[in-house]
């Protein structure tokens, strides 16, 4: 059966800061900001609050690492508002954005696998004075037109050199590396701001092979995400029982 919150054993804003680490200013921020429900008021005027609160705190404290600060607050203030069903909605949403993330890695993974060594031009391709392709041979190479190439170098992504007799573009192999795993990622309905900064890490690390460690780090950071999904759903259950 549910607590009231204002009833039973009454703690001090120091007694449920000290069991997580926290300042009591902290403690009165969380309140103030909906993360814990209304505490009550002692003759003298100070804030007193319940073993309910310290439930609450715990939630959030556990939804934070899964869900991040913002998200957590946005549960906790729906479930403390009686919105209970905008509270699953916000948590559907934090799996969603996980499981995107997920794909997103798989991508990246299966884009620097397939990334396999080429040549910067193909036999009787046209190049630059010191060597590499123009725009027009790699747009063919990869089926694209050249105007995509200009796009993706608008955004960051190529950064070629010109060609001291004509001006034009000249893509030296790290280029035509950088457009192929570019033209990968498009291929799998990724957004220009989401390749950058892989094609950043990859242009810093001189190519690929070094990523191997991020691309763990990374696999690694999605697990304990999830992890701590679990973490936080189990805490919120037990909340949303002691509620009733």
């Amino acid at each position: 059966m549910g607590k009231n919150p204002q009833s039973g054993e009454r703690l001090r804003p120091v007694d449920l800061a000290r069991g997580h680490g926290l300042s009591t200013q902290a403690v009165r921020n969380y309140e103030e900001a909906g993360i814990l429900p209304p505490a009550g008021r002692a003759p003298n005027g100070y804030r007193t609050y319940t073993p309910l609160h310290a439930v609450a705190l715990r939630a959030f404290l556990a939804l934070v690492p899964g869900h991040g600060h913002r998200t957590a607050t946005l549960i906790m203030r729906s479930v403390n508002e009686g919105a209970a069903d905008h509270a699953f909605h916000l948590i559907d949403e934090s799996h969603a954005q996980l499981l995107d993330d997920r794909r997103t890695l798989q991508a990246v993974e299966s884009a620097l696998r397939d990334l396999e060594p080429a040549p910067v031009s193909e036999p009787g391709a046209v190049t630059g004075a010191k060597g590499g392709t123009f725009i027009g041979p790699l747009a063919g190479r990869l089926g694209i037109r050249p105007a995509t190439l200009r796009k993706w170098e608008g955004a960051g992504l190529l950064s070629p050199d010109r060609d001291p007799l004509t001006g034009y573009r000249v893509y030296d192999e790290a280029d035509v590396r950088d457009a192929r795993l570019a033209h990968q990622l498009r291929r799998g309905g990724y957004l220009l701001q989401q390749i950058a900064p892989l094609i950043a890490q990859v242009r810093a690390a001189g190519g690929p092979e070094p990523l191997e460690a991020a691309l763990g780090d990374w696999r690694a950071r999605l697990s304990a995400r999830g992890r701590a999904m679990l973490t936080g759903a189990t805490e919120l259950d037990g909340y949303l029982r002691e509620r009733g």
